[in-house]
């Protein structure tokens, strides 16, 4: 089992207490009274926000479901991709945002409250000093919060939109940062890249497709949330411990429930690994930007989580 090294964490002190497999499944699926209390003030925190959803842009194209292929796309679709995002200047590149974003969003917030729950309730998380409580917050909070979409299965449509090009935006005098926009005006560029939504998508049909359990679900979370990759980390060793405890506890699980299914758990590792390349700026801008603006997502988790 893992033990604490320079760290202090009072969640060791009981039998199995310090290990990943009990914290996980115990902050999985208990709620302490002081939670309860809590999430009353967490849920009020995101009404605030999802009452201050803009109108609806007009300046969307025609609507198209943003679907997944499972695969890789053919090779000429990854260069035709690779050629938009290469060029800046004489093509336009494709873009995306909720269909129905007032839907989706309190859909994702009520997600996000229950991923914050899950995190404040591991006592080893708790027990880490607050610089890599924050750390660790700040890493996982997006790719939390997309495994917990899957997990409630969650799905969406887009609409795609189509952001300027550097040229158009010379010829219509458009800015081309949104911070040189001129005061009380926005021309940033609507929703994320249509090559980031369908990794998003992506990954939520492969966990679909694979069936995953409630149980794999908290493992997978507890490989997410401890990330060992971080700079500044001060219990470094500790969170690497949790990590590949949390590895061994997903393997052993699959092994003794799945035994006829060899497979299994390099697809969850594959699965995982489609979720590390999400990014939280990402997943900000298109399930929250919608509906909290420009408000900085990270003050909005620091406010819920710790009460601020």
């Amino acid at each position: 089992m893992a033990t604490l090294e320079g760290c202090r964490c009072r969640g060791a002190s009981a039998r199995n207490n310090n290990s990943i497999l009990y914290n996980i499944l115990k902050s999985d699926s208990l709620v302490t009274p002081e939670e309860q209390q809590q999430q009353p003030s967490q849920h009020h925190t995101l009404q605030l926000l999802l009452q201050k959803t803009p109108p609806s842009s007009s300046s969307t194209s025609s609507s198209s479901s943003s679907s997944c292929p499972s695969s890789a796309p053919p090779a000429s679709q990854q260069q035709q991709q690779q050629q938009q995002q290469a060029c800046s200047c004489g093509s336009t590149r494709r873009r995306g945002v909720l269909r129905a974003p007032q839907v989706t969003c309190k859909a994702a917030s009520a997600v996000l409250v229950k991923t914050l729950r899950f995190v404040k309730n591991v006592p080893c998380f708790r027990e880490l000093p607050d610089d890599d409580q924050l750390l660790l917050i700040r890493s996982g909070w997006a790719p939390l919060l997309v495994l917990g979409l899957a997990q409630d299965r969650v799905d969406f449509e887009t609409t795609e939109t189509v952001e300027p090009s550097m040229l158009q935006r010379i010829l219509t005098g458009l800015p081309e940062r949104q911070s040189d926009a001129p005061s009380g005006q926005s021309h940033a560029p609507l929703g994320v890249s249509v090559v980031d939504i369908e990794a998003i998508k992506a990954f939520l049909k492969k966990c679909w497709s694979v069936d995953i359990s409630t149980k794999e679900y908290a493992y997978l979370k507890g490989a997410v949330l401890f990330n060992p990759d971080l700079d500044g980390l001060r219990c470094l060793h500790y969170i690497q411990s949790l990590r590949r405890e949390a590895h061994q506890a997903l393997n052993e699980h699959v092994r003794l429930i799945h035994h006829e299914d060899t497979t299994r758990f390099a697809k969850l590792l594959i699965a995982l690994s489609m979720l590390r390349a999400i990014s939280p700026p990402v997943v900000a801008q298109l399930f929250f930007r919608p509906v909290i603006g420009t408000v900085n997502i990270e003050e909005v988790l620091m406010e819920m989580f710790y009460g601020k």
